[in-house]
């Protein structure tokens, strides 16, 4: 995720980082080759783009501006709920470790480390990463490393540590059905990410844009050349810019969890739990926060 200031002028105008440019570059240049062709052949053929009105571009591209934001509304709608599901996580892990202060401190350190555990495998899985080595980090081996679903098969073992507790009689049945809350939450953020991950925008419909968008920016050119001359390339390459980045921002932003420069900061939410349940086992040694490199936030 880009973490930067509001941007000043120079920024505006300079500011390659946290853009959609590296992503569009090879469009636009393929947009100015074919504006320089259209106005080249303009100049030595005067009137053979006559015909062409720029009157159908301006209603196909105000439809096609509203289309398109509705896609990237689409886009936006699933990145906003993915990062208000790892903040319910984050809640959850500090609700779980408030609650868990007067256990025994063997059954904190395996609770806490737990938490840990489950989230880093949770951002293990959504990136596609190996889910059983960032679980081992904390919670070393366990019957969780061959399960279909390891970060779910250690929150149901963190379940089961808590009801023996419970019938043990160390905690009190009310107690354990508020630490059962708090791991109904994490087993709920993770399916609601989880549906985000598996459940990309139908592809008939990001193709549409695809198609339509490229067309129109293809086609722009031809219908100024004959009267623009040379101005022709200052809006087709600003209306390309517009339209292929936008489209470019709602690929960012339909998976949520992955490693583009707009992608929600996976690992930095880890070790923000990864910190706080080791501050509460009473833990000085905690590994360094994760600081924006270059206005990155990973």
């Amino acid at each position: 995720m880009i973490v930067r200031p509001k941007p000043t002028l120079l920024d505006l105008a300079f500011a390659v980082r946290g853009s959609v440019l590296p992503q569009v570059s090879r469009r636009l240049a393929v947009i100015a080759l074919l504006s320089l062709t259209a106005i080249l052949t303009a100049r030595h053929h005067p009137g053979i783009f006559g015909q062409i009105s720029a009157i159908p571009f301006t209603l196909i591209g105000l439809a096609l501006s509203i289309f398109m934001s509705f896609r990237n509304n689409a886009c936006y709608d699933r990145w906003w709920e993915g990062r208000k599901l790892w903040g319910s996580l984050i809640i959850a892990c500090r609700s779980f470790a408030r609650r868990i202060d007067l256990l025994e401190a063997a059954d904190r350190d395996v609770l806490l480390k737990g938490l840990c555990g489950f989230t880093a495998g949770l951002g293990a899985r959504l990136r596609r990463g190996d889910e059983q080595a960032a679980i081992a980090q904390h919670c070393g081996d366990g019957p969780w490393r061959d399960a279909i679903n390891p970060p779910d098969a250690l929150l149901r073992q963190l379940g089961r540590l808590c009801l023996q507790r419970a019938q043990d009689g160390r905690i009190t049945p009310i107690h354990h059905s508020l630490l059962e809350e708090q791991l109904h939450l994490l087993a709920q953020v993770q399916a609601g990410c989880e549906r985000i991950l598996l459940t990309p925008l139908p592809f008939s419909y990001s193709l549409l844009l695809h198609r339509t968008a490229t067309i129109f920016c293809l086609a722009l050119p031809f219908a100024l050349a004959g009267s623009l001359g040379w101005w022709t390339l200052l809006p087709a390459l600003l209306v390309s810019y517009t339209f292929f980045g936008l489209d470019a921002l709602g690929d960012q932003l339909e998976d949520p969890f992955g490693l583009e420069p707009n992608d929600l900061p996976i690992d930095a939410m880890v070790r923000t739990v990864e910190r706080e349940m080791l501050a509460a086992l009473g833990e000085s040694d905690l590994p360094p926060p994760i600081a924006p490199t270059n206005h990155m936030l990973t």
